[in-house]
């Protein structure tokens, strides 16, 4: 594996989405953790931004974090450029609330020609539960086999 497409390329490419005006500005506050060949592991402290008017982690947040989670792992395969988002399913599981610190764990199930296709599951750091389960398929459409 390159080393650009570990860790360092995992927290520059971060960044330079979160810096942006664009809708990926609320990403701001994931912390990459570890990553490379096809995995990204990320971590965030529940904040009042992220929290839906029952004061639970949103839904449409959780699953803007498997979007672009998967994303990035699938970006640390030799080879693999981010894609189009083809189907995203989250199943939410359990709650998390303000203060909450959540792991992110991410992963390529497999990258072929034209599809690749991602898991990702949000855990509580505390204990390990998980809150939610997502699966990501992305159109990649090179033309060549990744494999």
């Amino acid at each position: 594996m390159s080393a650009k497409k570990g860790l360092e390329f995992l927290r520059a490419v971060s960044s330079y989405m979160t810096k942006t005006n664009g809708y990926d500005r609320c990403l701001q506050q994931l912390k990459m953790v570890s990553g490379g060949d096809g995995k990204c592991t990320a971590e965030f402290k529940v904040a009042e931004e992220h929290l839906n008017r029952a004061g639970g982690l949103h839904g449409g947040y959780t699953a803007t974090i498997v979007d672009v989670v998967t994303t990035y792992a699938l970006m640390t395969k030799e080879n693999c450029l981010p894609g189009v988002s083809v189907d995203i399913h989250v199943t939410y599981l359990k709650g998390a609330r303000e203060g909450d610190d959540v792991v992110i764990d991410a992963n390529t199930i497999r990258a072929g020609r034209n599809l690749a296709f991602l898991e990702c599951e949000l855990r509580h750091k505390k204990d390990n539960s998980i809150i939610a389960r997502g699966q990501h398929t992305k159109y990649i459409g090179t033309g060549k086999a990744k494999e």
